[in-house]
């Protein structure tokens, strides 16, 4: 049997690199795996569709379906989640000690309609009860200057954003902005002692939020070109499964080794503390594990102005990948 030819666009994670070392094949499929950062490959796609399936921001993709951009189906693999908890910057000289501190203020992020800025922005309004209509958003490179929305998006009156041409961390140092958002670790928090996190507990407020709502924020997902789809409409289960396995494997060889694998000292009690908190699969992929989150984002989406209404998530996915078989 031929197999089917398929580039394939992703980064580089733990959880990947059985597929790309060969020891995981996906049914079918003859996968040739890019490994590029998240940045790159979501623009690469969402501008010229240059893959037959990348991983892909969570917000574009249900942005872009809603606006009736089909060019895409989704496959329930969630390639990176995070709590985003840690992502809010202040000078140290700033009198912002708190969430609430934030209203009507001016927030840094590199685009309003990032993933990692719905989660939050969310954080913001239903955790601590901050109007963040008051809020302008200023946008623009975290580190370089030049950086705007992957696509034009048609936001409500009530939604303030505004382009900034320096670089956010620069801006955030000078005072053009009050507090920066960002899904990396800005420069400035790194290299000076000009920087502070809004929240320097931001682990134990983590494990709270999850302890309380059960959700674990879903960053990216994977995509499928819509003819490769067509073409061949089993691809999307086959990578699903391939993906699964990989992800498998990379969670049971984590710790399962005589020599710490990671460059982390205290990784056996980081990956207890995790179990302990978290459960024994807290990187779950397809839909029915995650519909609460998957549908609590669409909530967010809708409430932020980048969609009139909430999305039906399980629409954005391949059916092929809603349910498990079983035997």
């Amino acid at each position: 049997m031929t197999r089917v030819p398929l580039t394939l666009a992703c980064g580089d994670y733990d959880r990947v690199w059985p597929l790309a070392d060969g020891r995981v094949r996906p049914e079918g499929i003859d996968l040739n795996l890019v490994r590029l950062e998240p940045e790159e490959c979501f623009s690469r796609m969402l501008t010229n569709a240059e893959f037959d399936a990348s991983e892909m921001s969570l917000s574009s993709y249900a942005i872009a379906r809603a606006n009736g951009d089909d060019r895409f189906v989704g496959v329930p693999v969630f390639l990176s989640r995070s709590f985003r908890h840690s992502t809010l910057y202040v000078r140290k000289d700033s009198d912002i000690t708190d969430a609430r501190d934030l209203a009507g203020k001016r927030i840094g992020v590199p685009e309003y309609q990032l993933t990692a800025a719905v989660w939050a922005r969310a954080l913001l309004r239903h955790d601590f009860d901050v109007d963040t209509s008051g809020i302008v958003w200023c946008t623009g490179g975290l580190e370089q200057p030049g950086r705007v929305e992957h696509r034009t998006l048609r936001l409500p009156e009530w939604v303030h954003v505004e382009h900034v041409e320096q670089p956010l961390s620069q801006a955030l140092v000078d005072g053009s902005i009050d507090a920066l958002m960002a899904a990396r670790v800005p420069s400035v928090f790194r290299g000076g002692d000009e920087v502070r996190r809004l929240w320097p507990d931001f682990a134990a407020r983590e494990a709270e939020y999850f302890t309380r709502t059960g959700i674990f924020p879903i960053m990216h997902m994977m995509v499928v070109r819509a003819d490769v789809h067509r073409a061949h409409p089993w691809v999307a289960r086959s990578l699903y499964k391939a993906f699964s396995e990989a992800k498998r494997i990379a969670v049971e060889e984590a710790a399962d080794r005589p020599a710490l694998r990671y460059t982390i000292p205290f990784l056996l009690d980081t990956l207890e503390r995790q179990a302990e908190i978290l459960g024994d699969d807290p990187w779950s992929y397809g839909y029915a594990a995650n519909r609460e989150t998957l549908d609590t984002f669409a909530g967010y989406l809708a409430e932020q102005g980048l969609v009139t209404e909430p999305p039906a998530m399980a629409e954005l996915f391949a059916p092929s990948t809603l349910a498990d078989s079983r035997s």
